[in-house]
């Protein structure tokens, strides 16, 4: 077998095609090199018992315990059978259930004092942890004739506990690694070995045999240390080639004429910049007079005028004569950000037209479900260079979208837009726009650097004078009701002193909202917690507060489901104050401005994920009267539901709360497939707690790119690239 072909060999040629199709379609494991990247999650010791006190609900686990008991329980007036076993590991206790036919083998097996590996999905059932139906394998059978491989194979070892799923348990994963164990030999090393070792690294070929199988604790540990490396170095570099291709790019340096557009602009500015928006406008000033590309994030925090930095952006390249394209991710913020950005910019917005300024220019809007008329106007003015600001979804990236001189892209929310899409708006210039990418989701620097590391960072993080504080409290809608009606009475305190208040919901509870639910529900196990609620409903809420708690104040849905039209219309009586209380979905999360907005009273709280209850709260406290956000729950207070909720509740720092976020969900979630699909190949790092590791791995790719941006000298590492890259990705790379 050669070098390469050992790790791309099909697992189905090795294991057999039942468990290679369980392995593909379950835990996305398709080659030999998978499997061997399959790394186990965490390893028990033979001879101590689990803790069983902290199984997490809802997950699949594997567990290491002694019987203490077994009975089996007949209901249905005999006509049914069920074995409950009761395991113990000294501290903890959990309880196994097994129906019908499946209690005969595991009635003779699961004798007390038998020890055994457990897995299974962890539920509740009349308030006590149990696991249904788990497949087990026996541990310390003592008839010779018994011993089975399996004790052999665990007998003094630490065992690998394998991320597992229900159709395959850690330990049959664990006998397929043995399987495959030997192709580890064949392992390609990435690294250079001035590289390696210089940082004292083990060969890969023995780190990945020691993941799976140490001997010791700090086999563990040698391993990890090399394998996190890989992983931080091979995907640092693949970023650092796609900075190094971005400056290789021309691209025409746009320079704002003296007194023209952007000097209007500033001049009829009502207030002066923060610092830190002059000192990150000057870094985007900069980056635009370079004959190279600009590529930079702008991360700030809810409010802290990102839109007002890169609007001064776009004014310098339409003053240097090219045109700037915002992409908002959906219509209503496309909207939100056309009126604002025509509002802030008066009679400027008005080139061309009637009582328009001379030095103005024209801005369109462009989405999906425009009118036809309108439409082709939008496109005229766009191809004719009449038009120098487009602001528009990515009904912008389509075909048929034609500029005059693309000159600057913001993309705004960055983490609804891909690589791919990106990449897609910027091959519309003659030569490759500038891009600026604004995220209102304040982003720790490590994953900044991780996910966004082929973009040049600037952050806002001071609030412009004038915001006012919002202050934040949890209300326990189950323990105490009474917190909920005063919930309600606050709301029509903000009303009665002329403010307005928001209501936020998870779901809509129109017909396809509904069916979608029942959907999930159906599909639940009847051994699961049964009485979880559907979430609250945005068309539900909105009656019962109309009929209700709210009766009398004027009451308006906004949801994502609405027409176009009815969604603008209503966000516009809204932002006149027209309206009291806006019911709705998180299509308010970002970009919507209503300064007389005081008040925010998020239903379900702990249904929402930390930084988007952080964007919404920010949605308040944006005029001159304090903002207030209440969180409401029925989530129990011991739950980290509501240790989430608290955390929130206690801090307004953006950066702060995402690293808490970061820390709760797990890292796929939050660096998302969206980016690029990239990230989904990290499996040992963790990019909260490897800070170091990724600033030295970026330092040494960023020294390897320069001296060999081909990388022609280290054909070991190019290999590793293609498959973090799959081919498709290699592609956008090299687009650049």
């Amino acid at each position: 077998m050669d070098r390469v072909s050992a790790f791309d060999e099909p697992l189905k040629k090795l294991l057999g095609g039942a468990t290679a199709k369980v392995m593909a379609e379950h835990l996305d494991l398709h080659t030999v090199g998978d499997l061997l990247h399959h790394y186990p999650r965490r390893y028990e010791e033979r001879g101590r018992l689990t803790a069983l006190a902290d199984l997490p609900l809802d997950e699949h686990v594997t567990v290491v315990a002694q019987v203490a008991d077994a009975r089996i329980l007949m209901f249905n007036n005999g006509r049914g059978k069920r074995l409950e076993v009761t395991l113990t590991d000294g501290n903890g206790r959990l309880q196994l259930v097994f129906f019908g036919h499946g209690v005969h083998k595991p009635h003779k097996e699961l004798l007390p004092g038998r020890r055994a590996m457990f897995a299974g999905k962890v539920s509740v059932f009349n308030r006590k942890m149990q696991l249904a139906h788990p497949t087990y394998q026996l541990l310390d059978v003592t008839d010779a004739d018994e011993a089975t491989e399996a004790v052999d194979a665990f007998a003094g070892r630490l065992l690998p506990i394998y991320p597992a799923c229900k159709q395959l348990d850690s330990w049959r994963i664990a006998k397929a690694v043995d399987t495959v164990l030997p192709s580890a030999r064949e392992a390609v090393d990435p690294l250079p070995p001035a590289l390696r070792e210089g940082r004292g690294f083990a060969p890969l070929p023995e780190a990945l045999l020691k993941v799976h199988r140490p001997q010791t604790k700090a086999d563990i540990a040698q391993a990890r240390d090399r394998l996190k490396w890989d992983e931080a170095f091979v995907l640092q570099v693949a970023l650092a080639r796609r900075r190094y291709a971005d400056t290789q790019l021309p691209a025409v340096a746009r320079r704002p004429t003296p007194g023209g557009l952007l000097d209007a602009f500033d001049a009829k500015l009502p207030f002066t910049l923060t610092e830190g928006q002059q000192k990150v406008s000057r870094e985007i000033f900069d980056d635009l007079a370079t004959e190279h590309p600009m590529h930079r994030l702008l991360q700030g925090e809810v409010g802290s005028g990102k839109t007002m930095v890169a609007l001064r952006a776009m004014l310098g390249v339409v003053d240097a004569g090219g045109q700037a394209a915002m992409l908002a991710p959906t219509e209503v913020l496309a909207q939100q950000h056309h009126r604002s950005i025509t509002e802030m910019m008066g009679e400027l917005a008005e080139g061309g037209m009637l009582g328009g300024s001379e030095q103005g220019t024209k801005v369109v809007l462009l989405t999906g479900s425009m009118g036809v008329a309108a439409r082709r106007q939008a496109l005229l003015d766009l191809v004719t260079g009449e038009a120098g600001i487009v602001i528009g979804t990515h009904a912008l990236i389509e075909d048929k979208v034609q500029f005059h001189d693309l000159g600057l892209v913001v993309v705004d929310e960055q983490h609804r837009f891909g690589v791919e899409q990106r990449d897609a708006l910027r091959s519309k210039g003659k030569q490759p726009p500038h891009l600026l990418v604004m995220t209102a989701t304040p982003i720790p620097r490590t994953v900044a650097m991780t996910v966004f590391g082929d973009l040049e960072t600037s952050v806002l993080d001071q609030l412009p004078a004038g915001r006012s504080p919002i202050a934040s409290h949890v209300v326990p809608a189950k323990d105490k009701p009474h917190f909920l009606s005063r919930a309600w009475e606050r709301v029509r305190e903000e009303v009665e002193n002329g403010h307005q208040a928001y209501v936020v919901c998870p779901r809509i509870g129109d017909d396809a909202d509904d069916e979608a639910a029942g959907k999930k529900t159906k599909k639940k196990a009847p051994e699961d917690d049964g009485d979880k609620r559907p979430p609250l409903a945005v068309l539900e809420i909105a009656e019962q507060l109309a009929k209700g708690p709210l009766a009398g104040l004027r009451i308006e849905v906004l949801h994502g489901r609405m027409n176009p039209d009815d969604k603008d219309d209503v966000m516009r009586r809204f932002a006149a104050g027209d309206v009291d209380v806006l019911v709705a979905t998180t299509v308010i999360e970002v970009g919507v401005n209503v300064p007389n907005a005081t008040a925010m009273v998020i239903m379900d709280a702990d249904r929402f994920g930390v930084s988007q209850l952080h964007q919404l709260r920010g949605r308040v406290g944006r005029g001159s009267a304090p903002g207030l956000c209440l969180l409401v729950s029925e989530a129990h207070e011991a739950s980290p539901a509501r240790a989430r909720l608290s955390a929130v509740a206690a801090t307004l720092d953006g950066f702060e709360l995402s690293r808490i976020d970061l820390e709760q969900r797990r890292e796929g979630d939050v660096l998302g497939q969206a980016q690029s699909g990239v990230r989904s190949s990290l499996r040992m790092l963790t990019v909260i707690d490897d800070e170091e590791v990724i600033t030295a791995a970026r330092e040494e790719a960023v020294a390897i790119v320069a001296a060999d941006p081909e990388l022609g000298q280290l054909p070991e590492l190019r290999i590793a690239l293609d498959a973090l890259l799959d081919k498709e990705r290699e592609q956008y790379l090299d687009k650049g």
